[in-house]
């Protein structure tokens, strides 16, 4: 059975009545339709679904230690706009306009493939049963894992949605040029609270940002023709190293220069250091506005089980932004297209890569 068995078998009594325990105070978390979803869900109808997601993303990482965190990423950014259901995974089509191609998204949003190729092994394996809003919110969970972070019980039971929403993806998302006050304004419309942005941002402690998104902090931030003050100025010769002005904007630098493609607590070291790579991040710890901010950047420095729980508690409560459940929506045979749109399949009816 897969380390990732939704079961999450214990030989120990104590471990099963803490685990379930935790489920109940969980739930009491869950709002509206979102107290439909159950982390048993595919229990019957899929029992391996971990398993199957475990392993295309381990094997994919071989090849990309980046895949965990874009994978998560793609969670986080559907989560934001419309909710939990799928939408950021949406091509154009007559009737819709891609969120790939809204601002936050358009060749930062990356391996789409994989969850085609996840998609299309559930669809061989339990045909017509788990949601692309679920793969997305399960393969967060095993990217997570992965990469030495906590593991928690994922709620189930998204449907997909049936549109699209570019102009919201375009103005809702949390940028990484937005000051502190913008970020706590974004996450409470989606009825998240500054412990949610710090512990949520966290998960900056793998994966990769483009030049483009940083840059102006290195050479003219503010337009002052100056980098920014904050900083560190060791780290700020290395990042021109590899952002240079007037460089390739899609070169990547770490967003964790520590411990790039582990999940621990590092990232929030690095802030106490001035060492943050987008202004967003460094903002934490030197917004003038952000006292509750600096309390929970403090905290999850000295303490990474702390960061851990609160981790866990925030994603589950971003995967419950308004889910589709019961009849509302759809289960998708392909990510890439609602049901009724054929168009991106084959004369063979087979599912073509949306990436």
């Amino acid at each position: 059975m897969s380390s990732f068995s939704l079961k999450m078998s214990s030989s120990s009594t104590t471990l099963t009545v803490v685990a379930a325990l935790l489920i109940l105070c969980m739930s009491m978390l869950i709002r509206g339709s979102a107290a439909q979803l159950d982390p048993y869900f595919y229990e019957e109808t899929c029992p391996d679904v971990f398993g199957i997601v475990e392993d295309i993303i381990e094997q994919a990482s071989q090849t990309d230690p980046r895949v965990g965190a874009s994978l998560i990423r793609l969670h986080f950014h559907d989560c934001f706009v419309n909710g939990c259901d799928g939408s950021i995974l949406l091509n154009n089509s007559a009737t819709i306009k891609s969120e790939k191609d809204a601002i936050p998204n358009k060749g930062s949003a990356r391996r789409f493939d994989v969850v085609d190729t996840i998609k299309a092994a559930l669809e061989d394996r339990c045909p017509g049963v788990v949601s692309c809003a679920d793969i997305l919110a399960i393969a967060s969970q095993v990217s997570v894992v992965l990469a030495g972070g906590p593991s928690w019980w994922v709620l189930l039971g998204r449907r997909d949605g049936l549109t699209a929403n570019q102009s919201a993806a375009n103005t809702t998302m949390p940028s990484p040029t937005d000051p502190l006050s913008v970020l706590k304004a974004k996450f409470a419309a989606r009825g998240l609270d500054t412990n949610d942005l710090v512990a949520l941002l966290g998960a900056h402690t793998f994966g990769r940002s483009q030049c483009r998104s940083f840059s102006y902090r290195l050479y003219n931030f503010n337009n002052t023709g100056k980098p920014d003050p904050t900083i560190n100025l060791t780290y700020l010769k290395t990042l021109q190293k590899i952002c240079p002005d007037g460089g390739d904007g899609s070169a990547v630098a770490n967003l964790d220069p520590t411990t790039p493609d582990k999940f621990d607590n590092k990232y929030f070291s690095n802030l106490k250091k001035n060492r943050g790579l987008l202004q967003s991040d460094q903002e934490l710890f030197t917004s003038t506005s952000g006292e509750n901010a600096l309390s929970d950047v403090k905290s999850f420095s000295s303490n990474q089980h702390k960061f851990f729980r609160s981790f866990v508690r925030s994603m589950i409560r971003m995967g419950n932004i308004s889910p589709l459940t019961g009849s509302d929506g759809e289960i998708r045979l392909n990510c890439a297209r609602v049901n009724e749109d054929k168009s991106i399949f084959d004369s063979n009816d087979v599912l073509i890569s949306s990436n």
